[in-house]
């Protein structure tokens, strides 16, 4: 979605019309600035023509003075227009490493989190083509591949929050004369203008790039060009994982013959990173030279650990699997679908009382007969397990379904796919 869209409001009709899977209630992430604001008041016209239902949240990282006031404006605003708002706030920086990646990280995570609780499937960011062409900027500075240069798509996620930016096709200062003309105020954050971040100084970039012939339009354009490139690649690794890849309760087997090519091809590291990210439900990918450094071990037979997994060579076979101390903490299955440690998925008799955790050491000795599933002692350990206080009541993967079942949705090659 990086097209000329005649209105803001039309770039927004047609970002919710490509919206995936399916309909229901959408959230939107709104800071106060420009361009998240617009997108708020854009989305309250859109939702209120369809009688969507729709909720705000504006994240306070507490990173400065002001901010909490400024989230506090925000829910005036939402009252105001009759919209539920809630605040959610952060406070985790322990002022150790790279604040922008630790923040932007927990916002995801405040994020998702609400939005499961609120029933939404859809949570709207209010990315702009300067956004666009900015992150084009600071990838290229990081030597990314395709992938990294495809920039931003309009949708992505699904597990389970799906992120959409339907803004993504219009400037910046487009959003801004359409709040000046609505008569609406925003707020500037001053770290937008802060050399110290990466973000800002890619924006202060942007007249000098353009006489160069790098415009906003044209970096926009470029990213567009390698996302249809990047989806080509994923199909093709998508159809290679189909084929070769195995999966074996929570672990992820791949042919250790691929890692050998590593450097040259483009679906090795593809397969590679996208097993780890779905083995330790991560959302990013590990870096590339981490992964090239990686494999080389691997080929020669030397175990690893990456992205809260373990990496271990199994004569033709990679295995990987999750780290136990990695895996997420139990989680009430109080309805028929529960969803635990990223992409587990169980079904069955939910209520309260029961919760979801891994299968474990003592949850495996409590399932006599599970050698009868053919998969290995490992995979089962991290495997999802249902439990009412400390007595095991369903092991899906280890032969004592009771009634429930387990499932990583999804698979792993619909994962790379998508």
């Amino acid at each position: 979605m990086t097209a000329d869209l005649a209105t803001p409001e039309a770039a927004l009709a047609a970002g919710l019309a490509a919206r995936p899977g399916g309909d229901g209630p959408l959230g939107v992430a709104v800071s106060g600035g420009g361009d998240s604001l617009a997108l708020l008041l854009l989305t309250v016209d859109w939702a209120r023509e369809r009688g969507v239902a729709l909720r705000a949240a504006t994240v306070d990282h507490g990173l400065r003075a002001g901010s909490a006031a400024e989230a506090e404006g925000v829910a005036r605003l939402c009252a105001g227009l009759g919209l539920g708002h809630d605040v959610l706030r952060w406070a985790g920086w322990d002022g150790r490493g790279n604040l922008q990646d630790r923040a932007r990280t927990a916002r995801r995570g405040l994020l998702s989190a609400w939005a499961e609780g609120a029933g939404v499937g859809h949570v709207l960011l209010g990315h702009t083509r300067d956004d666009q062409a900015e992150t084009l900027l600071l990838r290229l500075g990081r030597g990314s591949g395709v992938d990294g240069l495809a920039g931003m798509r309009g949708w992505s996620g699904g597990d389970p929050v799906w992120w959409g930016r339907p803004l993504l096709g219009v400037t910046r200062e487009a959003l801004r004369e359409w709040l000046r003309g609505r008569g609406a105020a925003w707020v500037e954050d001053p770290s937008n203008a802060d050399p110290r971040f990466g973000r800002a100084r890619a924006r202060a970039m942007g007249e000098a790039l353009a006489g160069l012939g790098l415009t906003r339009e044209r970096l926009a354009r470029t990213a567009g060009h390698m996302a249809r490139a990047q989806a080509s690649l994923r199909a093709m690794a998508a159809g290679v994982a189909a084929r070769e890849a195995r999966e074996e309760g929570a672990d992820l087997l791949l042919p250790l013959g691929l890692l050998a090519r590593i450097g040259e091809e483009d679906t090795a590291g593809r397969l590679l990173a996208d097993g780890l990210a779905w083995v330790g439900g991560r959302s990013y990918r590990p870096r590339h030279e981490a992964l090239v450094r990686i494999a080389g071990g691997l080929v020669a037979g030397r175990p690893a650990t990456l992205g809260g997994c373990r990496l271990r060579p199994e004569g033709a076979w990679l295995r990987i699997a999750r780290e136990a101390r990695a895996l997420a903490e139990p989680v009430e299955a109080v309805g028929p679908a529960t969803r635990w440690d990223g992409r587990w998925i169980l079904r069955g008799p939910g209520r309260a009382g029961l919760w979801v955790g891994a299968l474990g050491e003592a949850g495996l000795g409590a399932c006599p007969g599970w050698e009868a599933t053919g998969l290995p002692r490992g995979a089962l350990l991290a495997s999802p397990a249902v439990r009412d206080g400390g007595r095991l009541v369903a092991a899906p993967l280890a032969g004592r379904g009771q009634g429930w079942t387990a499932a990583r949705e999804p698979a792993f090659a619909g994962f790379i796919a998508r």
